[in-house]
């Protein structure tokens, strides 16, 4: 099934739809079906109870009905400041905010005290409320779903997000609530994920994935851009799991805030459902157009920290090192120069084919110094959309063949550099057709890199340069003796 963006749900669009939230206790199969009606894998799924933790926004599609679907954390009945506690207030308030909700219930497993409670909170919303009864596939759950009319939210809906099963019945219950997708909302945005569009296509958010170690400060940072309380935070490690999208915008110009869950080392991975959630960070990754890689001021430039910078600068997305706690550093003037003259060494030593790689520092808690960032994400993202025209670039390879000129091959002969071209953006790749690329070697590839970025204003970004040997135009083709 393709997903709502690839049916042309634009983010632009995404904002003005219904929305509708995805509940019930843990382990229900919440995740599972907005999976389902999403169209992909967006949310991890695990027999572990209490997997999602915040609420992922997502656009959806069932039939001729669009709408901006919520996933949301189990329903407990835990108080005061714990984890648990926390995720039910971003529970409530996703139900709030919606304008219908899938009070979803695992028929196989039957009504449990927690359903009731869950259900007489909601009782007090039942205009809204759909009840939803999952893993009806077979006749193991025919008990669960007798039982659930006695709940009070009225007639429940058989499904199995597992299998697809009863999305027909679903659809005609959402249909009472929301309005069917007028034609012109089915358009696909033109440009949309466009390699080689210079600017950001007219709609298409800018990809910022905020990536690092647990704990850090990732998800404090993404409340702190947004001004809002967006993502749980708090000072257990790895709260975050799922890769979580905001839409937000910055001086107008629109950005998709991705919080990652935090990455440590592969040695430290145990659980399934660890690997799981860095999995989705490195995809995340991928897809990003600039990561900010954030850092803890206490112990700056650590080796997981470098290796993460590493894969991001392997899959040749544009980075920012956002070294965050900075206030830690505050009081000790000496101790904090020596700290951030390691990082910049340790980056240069460790990403010499990266240089200057942007660096903002902030104490997100705070705020203070958070405003220097997105100026350095939008011209650090310029910089990586850089083009430079084929005759300049050629200009400037005859310039350098004369000031270094290539080595000689082992045949004796001079390598020839014939011409350069740059072949895409995002990151700026070349191709530079050699006479004999075997010969040239990996030292005269760096030199040009070099001074491809210092000469043409390309620092902090990955730079790919090929080589290509020329095409014979008489390979092939028989030579007449004379006679």
């Amino acid at each position: 099934m393709p997903s709502a963006e690839d049916r042309g749900l634009t983010p632009g669009l995404a904002k003005s739809l219904p929305r509708v939230a995805i509940v019930g206790r843990p382990n229900v199969g919440k995740s599972t079906l907005f999976n389902r009606l999403v169209g992909r894998r967006r949310a991890i799924v695990d027999d572990t109870p209490g997997v999602t933790r915040d609420i992922r926004e997502q656009p959806a599609q069932l039939g001729d009905l669009a709408f901006t679907l919520l996933d949301t954390a189990g329903w407990e009945t835990a108080g005061g400041e714990a984890l648990e506690a926390r995720m039910r207030r971003f529970t409530e308030r996703a139900i709030e905010s919606s304008d219908v909700v899938l009070f979803l219930i695992d028929a196989r497993a039957g009504i449990l005290p927690l359903d009731e409670s869950f259900a007489g909170w909601l009782r007090k919303r039942s205009a809204k409320v759909i009840l939803v009864a999952n893993k009806c596939e077979g006749r193991a759950g025919q008990q669960g779903l007798a039982e659930a009319h006695g709940l009070g939210l009225g007639e429940p809906i058989p499904v199995s997000a597992e299998h697809g099963e009863g999305l027909s019945d679903l659809h005609e219950a959402l249909g009472r609530h929301i309005e069917p997708m007028p034609e012109e909302d089915e358009e696909a945005e033109e440009g949309e994920g466009d390699d080689e569009a210079g600017d950001l296509a007219p709609g298409r958010p800018l990809l910022l994935a905020i990536v690092g170690r647990p704990n850090v400060g990732k998800s404090t940072l993404l409340n702190r851009l947004v001004g809002e309380e967006r993502v749980l935070t708090g000072p257990e490690a790895g709260i975050t799991r799922d890769a979580i999208r905001v839409e937000w915008e910055w001086k107008g110009r629109p950005v998709r805030l991705v919080d990652t869950a935090g990455m440590r080392r592969r040695s430290r991975i145990e659980a399934k459902l660890e690997a799981a959630s860095v999995a989705d960070t490195l995809d995340t990754i991928r897809l990003a157009d600039v990561a900010v890689v954030v850092l803890d001021a206490g112990d700056m430039a650590e080796k997981q920290d470098l290796n993460i910078a590493g894969w991001v600068i392997e899959e040749g997305r544009a980075l920012v090192i956002a070294v965050n706690k900075t206030d830690l550093l505050a009081d000790d003037q000496s101790q904090s120069t020596k700290a951030w003259r390691k990082l910049r060494d340790r980056l240069e030593t460790s990403f010499a084919q990266v240089k200057d790689v942007p660096i903002v520092g902030f104490s997100a808690m705070s705020g203070r110094g958070v405003e220097r960032l997105m100026p350095k994400v939008f011209e650090t993202y310029e910089i990586w959309n850089k083009r430079v025209p084929t005759p300049k670039l050629n200009r400037w390879l005859r310039e350098m063949e004369t000031l270094h000129p290539p080595p000689l091959a082992s045949n004796g002969r001079r390598i020839r550099l014939r011409f350069m071209t740059q072949i895409k953006r995002r990151p700026p790749t070349f191709v530079l057709s050699v006479s004999q690329p075997e010969e040239l070697g990996d030292d005269y590839l760096r030199y040009l890199t070099n001074r491809l970025r210092d000469d043409f204003g390309m620092p902090g970004v990955p730079i790919r340069l090929t080589m290509r040997k020329p095409k014979n135009p008489y390979e092939g083709r028989r030579t007449k003796k004379k006679r």
